[in-house]
Formats: C-alpha cells, structure tokens, sequence
C-alpha cells in the first residue's frame, strides 16, 4: 500500500469537522480516507476548540494530532513533514496561511472563497509560481449530483450553445441571519456574501458554461438587517451582545447554550478569545449587504443575471440556462418554510443541523431538473442520489481531494487554482462595481488568470 499523505489543518471551527472526520473515519455519510492520508498536526487561536476535537478523535481510536501554534506553520510544516495544509480559517487569513504553508513547502487545500481581494490574490499568484505547489479550493457543490447534472446536460448539447444564464439563490432567515452575527459580517473579514458565499454560485456558473468571466456590473445594499434597518422597522431595544443572550420569543435569537455542539465548540470557549457566534443581526457594525445583484459577462459570449437575498422566508435556488436549441430549468428547495417553536425560537446553523427543515405542503423540499429543447415537450431529467451535506456533494469531494483526483470524467469537477480565483473575481469586481456605480473588467483587476 503506498504512504499515506499527511496532512496539517488550521482553523477548527464547525467547518473542520467535515476534514477531521474524513481523516479519522469518524464523519457520517462520508467515505473514510484513513487508508490514503492522515492528520498529523494542527493549530488553532483557540485551544479550547482542540480541546474537543481531540476528544473526539481520541475517542475515535487515534492518535491526536500535534499541536502548534499559527505563528510556528513552517515549523509544523518542516517537524510534521506535511505533505498539504487545509485551512479553514476566517477568508481574510487565507491569503497569508496559503502564502506561508507554499513557501514551507506544502501544497494547500483551503475552503472557499480563495481570497477576499485582488492584493490577496496577486499574492497567493506569486506564491505558487514561486513554488510550483498546488492550491485547490474545494467546491463542493461541483459534487452535488443536482449539479453535476446540469453541467452534463449543457456539456452534451441539448440546449445548444449556452447564451445567457439566470441564477436567483435564496437565502432564509435560518441561514441567511447567520452571516450577520459572525466574523462574516464585518466586510474586511469576509468580502461580503458577493465573495464569502457567491462565489459558490460563480464557480458553478463558470463550471457550467465552461467559460471566463470577463465584466461585472452590481448593486446592492444592506437592506434588512443592522441597527438602521431595525429602528426603522420599530425593532429598538434589543440585547447588546447577542440574540442568544436574551432574546426569548425571538426568532433570530441564537441559543448557545442550548445546542450541545455550538455550547462546546462557541460558549465554553469564548474566554480563550473573546469571539462571540451569537452577535444580534439588528445591532451596529454590520458592514455586509444582505440584497446583492450583478451582471456578468463571460468570454464565450454569454451573460449571467445574478441575485441573492439573505432574508427570505425559504431556502434554495432557480437556475435557468439558455442556449441556442432549448432551455433548462433547475429549482432547488432545501427548506420550504422556517417555523418558530413554541418558545418563539428557530435553531440557526443548518450546517450542523441539516435535519431541522421545515416540511411545507406548498413548497416541499426537493429537487428539479427540466429540459426544454426547441418544438419539443419539456423532459424532466432525472437527477441521481447524492450521500452527506451540500446537496450529496460532500462525500464525493473528500474521496476525489484526498485520493488527489486531478483528471475526472468530462464532467471536470476537480478545481485548480485558476478555478478559485475565477471564482472570487466576479466577486471583487462586483465589490468594487458597488463601490463605484461603473462595471468593472476583470482583466484590469491583474488577477494573473
């Protein structure tokens, strides 16, 4: 059996667990990846969140990794003889994380976005040519067999060549809300929903089409949340650190203390860092828009209309794709509704908590894929079952990153470097579309891709 790779991880918020899971056999609905890689050292400013993931992985039967601190990545990169490095860590340390683990001598695999900016991205750029190492962003929803079915659907034809595209994602008061009371919610942290999680969204659109962005014209606007938006809606005199804190009857409030996994991995460990997960999505400093749009231009000579809302009543997404012989039409229902308890509450990570969908009798969750070509009847495509989280993209991603799949099937689901950064760009330069009130050309943002 060859060597097994090892692996150092930075960052162990909720995220990690997916990473930690894989490596340890421990992750349900995943395949194991023990036999081909290993987790051998990680790091954390927290040490309390180490704390319970290794517990957890002790308890699993394995070894704990080594720790080091986030100063010491060369020495852990060098001591542990890391073959790579996942970083899961807030979007704004990326860049420098990726910087220092390349030039250590690790290739990198880090959660989207890539980066938050165009410095950043020039940076990482110099970095890898430097070194020749890899960088991967992992996409998981490149894997979720919704989506990989509508890429093979344009990828054989059957609409034609591809003229323009519209893509309304919707984000509801569970999800949504939850960007507005972490780190994400400070725009220098996270570049905004345009970055942070649209650039889910633009990879998928550039993945689809198989095309290049080129321009981008945006709008958008903190429309619903913070303080301004609250007062004006008679929301005054609310809790001062956070929802969770005080906010009984409330539906955005976020209990810590009454969710066993956020209790152990947020509230026990506040006092090693001071970060609060529970921040009131009505007060002062949110910085992030909650209603975005943008026009995208790509290179094949097709357009992508773009929306996203961050307090809608349900969850999922229309997609419609154009071409020269028909049409296809993908709607996804995540979560139909978001109903309060009786206590007036909702739980508000649904990453952690994927079973807490609301059934809905007129929006039932699910999916649909319909295919329209020119003088013919609509077909509806079937789309195969997916296994975990992300719309059943997760397992897939992990077996394809860890056995370091680099040629797939024509479907191309692995992502490179170019990938990640086409990915972010339509996001800064819709940032900098906002910014300004002008559309912005891609190539003047000297992205080097």
């Amino acid at each position: 059996m060859a060597q097994r790779e090892r692996y150092g991880l930075i960052g162990t918020g909720s995220r990690a667990g997916m990473y930690i899971g894989a490596l340890s056999g421990t992750v349900l609905g995943a395949e194991r990846v023990p036999e081909v890689a290993e987790l051998v050292a990680w790091s954390d400013v927290n040490p309390g969140r180490l704390d319970v993931y290794e517990r957890e992985v002790l308890a699993a039967g394995h070894p704990a990794p080594a720790r080091y601190a986030e100063a010491d990545l060369e020495r852990m990169v060098a001591s542990e003889r890391l073959d790579r490095v996942i970083i899961t860590t807030p979007d704004v340390t990326h860049a420098g994380l990726i910087v220092r683990a390349l030039r250590a001598g690790a290739d990198v695999v880090v959660e989207k976005p890539l980066t938050i900016d165009a410095a950043s991205v020039r940076r990482i750029g110099e970095a890898v040519r430097e070194t020749g190492r890899e960088v991967i962003t992992t996409f998981n929803y490149r894997y979720s067999p919704r989506n990989s079915t509508l890429r093979r659907v344009i990828a054989e034809g059957r609409i034609g060549a591809v003229t323009s595209v519209h893509f309304e994602w919707a984000l509801d008061t569970v999800h949504g809300a939850d960007y507005f009371r972490r780190w994400h919610r400070d725009k220098s942290n996270s570049g905004g929903l345009f970055i942070h999680k649209a650039s889910h969204h633009f990879d998928l659109v550039n993945w689809w089409i198989g095309a290049a962005p080129e321009r981008v014209f945006a709008s958008g606007g903190l429309r619903f949340y913070g303080a301004r938006n609250a007062a004006a809606r008679g929301l005054g005199g609310r809790p001062a650190r956070g929802t969770g804190a005080g906010g009984a009857g409330d539906p955005f409030a976020l209990d810590l203390a009454g969710d066993a996994r956020l209790k152990e991995l947020y509230l026990d460990q506040e006092h090693h860092d001071g970060y609060l997960r529970d921040r009131d999505v009505f007060d002062d400093g949110i910085t992030i828009e909650d209603n975005v749009a943008a026009l995208v231009d790509y290179d094949s000579g097709a357009t992508l209309s773009y929306s996203l809302n961050a307090h809608a009543p349900w969850e999922g997404y229309r997609v419609t794709v154009n071409g020269t012989e028909g049409r296809a039409e993908l709607e996804v229902v995540e979560r139909g509704a978001v109903l309060v308890g009786e206590d007036g509450r909702v739980v508000v990570d649904p990453s952690m908590h994927p079973d807490h969908s609301a059934v809905d009798e007129v929006r039932p969750d699910g999916e649909r894929l319909v295919v329209q070509r020119h003088w013919e009847g609509a077909e509806v495509v079937p789309i195969p079952e997916g296994i975990g989280s992300h719309g059943g993209g997760d397992a897939y991603l992990l077996r394809h990153l860890f056995d370091r799949i680099t040629v797939d099937e024509p479907l191309g689901r692995v992502a490179g470097y170019a990938d990640g950064v086409r990915a972010v760009s339509v996001g800064i330069a819709g940032n900098r579309s906002l910014e300004t009130g002008e559309p912005v050309r891609i190539a003047d943002l000297d992205l080097g891709v």
